[in-house]
């Protein structure tokens, strides 16, 4: 049997693709895609995404302010940003979060107590992680309008600074992620200022 170059090609092949898959799973590409006037595009396929956490009257957004009942929030994580923390306990450049706000409900079909979401989508809100285009902390909040693109929320808004004074990992509310939030305590990532809060709340 002949082993000639054929072979070797064909080993040289392997041994590229070989690398370039490695090279390509440390990437975190983003799925945040904006238009030409840098608008972010509405990601239409956020809730095929990693479901991260609920909350319950926890928004603080002024659509949710004076509802018959609270609402209810549910917040995904793209997947490669997902599966970055987990490794890491941070979050990487291209991170996209999306906060959606639901109308809760008491009332509907053979439910006697507790509460449930609603079809009723009260907003949108994305929070990108894109150093390059954001410049400072990397971070930027979006607010959605149905499925038009939105501008970029201004960092006079109070989310900025209470994003920056209380988040438990980067600029984002871990404290309230059940499943990461012992990720980012094994991997040492919490905040001074969150650990300072915990410490407090704790005596």
């Amino acid at each position: 049997m002949r082993s000639g170059p054929p072979l070797l090609a064909a080993l040289a092949l392997a041994a590229a693709l070989a690398i370039a898959s490695v090279a390509g799973a440390e990437e975190t590409p983003s799925v945040a895609r904006f238009d030409s006037g840098g608008k972010m595009l509405f990601p239409a396929d956020y809730r095929e995404w990693v479901y991260v956490t609920s909350g319950h009257g926890m928004s603080y957004a002024a659509v949710a302010a004076n509802r018959p009942e609270p609402p209810f929030d549910n917040v995904f994580a793209d997947r490669a940003a997902y599966r970055h923390f987990l490794d890491t306990g941070t979050w990487p450049e291209g991170t996209v979060l999306v906060l959606e706000i639901r109308d809760g409900t008491s009332h509907g079909s053979i439910l006697k107590g507790g509460a449930f979401q609603t079809d009723n989508l009260l907003g949108i809100e994305v929070h990108v992680k894109d150093t390059a285009r954001f410049g400072g902390d990397g971070w930027a909040f979006f607010s959605f309008d149905g499925d038009k693109p939105a501008g970029m929320i201004g960092r006079e808004a109070s989310c900025y600074a209470c994003h920056q004074a209380n988040t438990a990992v980067d600029r984002t509310f871990v404290q309230f992620y059940p499943t990461l939030l012992p990720v980012a305590r094994a991997k040492g990532t919490l905040t001074p200022a969150y650990l300072e809060q915990e410490a407090a709340a704790a005596q």
